[in-house]
């Protein structure tokens, strides 16, 4: 181990050399201590401002605006608090100009004392929303909108103008309509799809509010996807699937209207509102429109593949209950009176050999559960199509194939 040699002070004779020796001993532990104390500062400095500049960078990158001190009255520039209100003016200001309004009249007899008609006279009877989806003047609405075939439809756009609509195809399935006014040059709204669309996310909502209230806007966000529903209006009662929930205001004269995310798209079509609660709105899924959309420019019509069967979906408590061997399916069951059959006649489920009673466990290989329904799955296909399905008929597993036809 090596040793540092060390110095004999005694043996330097001199007064003058001792204090010398003292004193720069003092001089240099002075010197060091300064020089640790300024290396420090300087490395304390440059390590905040890197911090800083990192931090502005992250900012930046994030898209938010950083607003700039100082400044007074007519100086001082205003910037938005955040990205989302900047964004929200963004999409209402740009998608405004395709929402419309669907005005509906009709002609309404008066009669005097005894109840003879005196006369008729058009007359506004109801109101909706809608918007545009093809350069050409298509329109998507809601069916409950336009379901009346004796009635006229009257579209309003954002600037008061007014045209004679049509209806061309009204969805036999969904609550969907597409109409149609004369013109060209329209402006179309984007149109998007849930496949990526997150709980929490933000949505605007646009129509027609109490039919009275054109081009209404509000804001909430997605509240839940995937949700089942059954709703009434209009003489109708719906079984909705796939539909979204959002907390975003929808009023009466909503329906029909679009719901939109911070990119601009439709995601949805606004459609039902849940009375009982508070803030809690119903939107069908774009996808399912986009297909509708399609028919109609390259068929004139929306159609649907037809099976024939009426049933209930098997869960796990059902299973149960039931004793049945699987906690998933749709089980073949009749209505309340002989005129809803498990099968229906002459249909192709009777065709295949299908009886009231039987399971259908799976269609084309995909299992049939909550989530996944036997109507979700056969949306997906054409009328004239052979589908394969796998049936449970007195605890034995057979396959049959069915010939889709199509919906009436």
């Amino acid at each position: 181990m090596y040793q540092l040699p060390k110095i004999e002070t005694k043996k330097l004779k001199s007064p003058k050399i001792k204090k010398l020796l003292k004193t720069g001993n003092k001089i240099n532990v002075c010197f060091w201590v300064m020089l640790f104390f300024f290396i420090g500062i300087i490395i304390g400095l440059s390590f905040t401002y890197y911090l800083y500049y990192e931090l502005r960078q992250d900012i930046a990158r994030a898209g938010v605006p950083i607003i700039a001190q100082g400044g007074s009255g007519s100086d001082k520039e205003y910037v938005p608090q955040t990205t989302e209100e900047d964004r929200v003016i963004k999409v209402v200001k740009e998608s405004s100009p395709s929402v419309v309004s669907v005005i509906i009249t009709k002609e309404v007899f008066t009669y005097d004392f005894f109840g003879i008609s005196q006369e008729s006279e058009k007359t506004k009877v109801g109101a909706g929303s809608g918007f545009i989806v093809s350069s050409d003047g298509m329109i998507l609405t809601n069916k409950h909108v336009v379901s009346d075939e004796n009635a006229e439809y009257t579209v309003v756009t954002y600037n008061n103008k007014e045209y004679p609509a049509r209806v061309l195809a009204r969805d036999p399935v969904q609550d969907l309509a597409i109409m149609k006014i004369e013109g060209d040059g329209f402006t179309a709204l984007k149109l998007g799809s849930v496949a990526d669309a997150q709980i929490g996310q933000t949505v605007i909502a646009i129509g027609n509010a109490l039919g009275e209230l054109q081009n209404t806007v509000s804001v909430g966000v997605i509240s839940g996807l995937n949700r089942t529903v059954t709703a009434s209006g209009q003489g109708m009662v719906e079984t909705l699937e796939d539909i979204i929930q959002t907390d975003a205001a929808i009023n009466r004269g909503n329906s029909g209207g679009p719901l939109l995310n911070l990119s601009g798209e439709v995601i949805g079509i606004n459609t039902a509102v849940d009375l009982s609660g508070e803030n809690i709105g119903f939107a069908i899924s774009i996808d399912k429109a986009i297909r509708g959309i399609n028919q109609v420019k390259e068929t004139g019509k929306i159609s649907y593949p037809f099976l024939g069967v009426r049933y209930v979906l098997i869960d796990k408590a059902m299973a149960e209950e039931e004793n049945l061997p699987f906690p998933y399916g749709a089980l073949l069951v009749e209505g309340i009176n002989f005129s809803q059959p498990a099968v229906t006649p002459g249909s192709p489920a009777e065709k295949a050999g299908l009886q009231e009673g039987d399971v259908i466990l799976e269609m084309e290989g995909e299992m049939i559960t909550k989530d996944n329904s036997l109507a979700k799955i056969i949306a997906r296909y054409s009328p004239g199509d052979t589908i394969t399905l796998k049936i449970l008929r007195d605890n034995r597993e057979i396959i049959k194939s069915v010939v889709l036809s199509e919906w009436k």
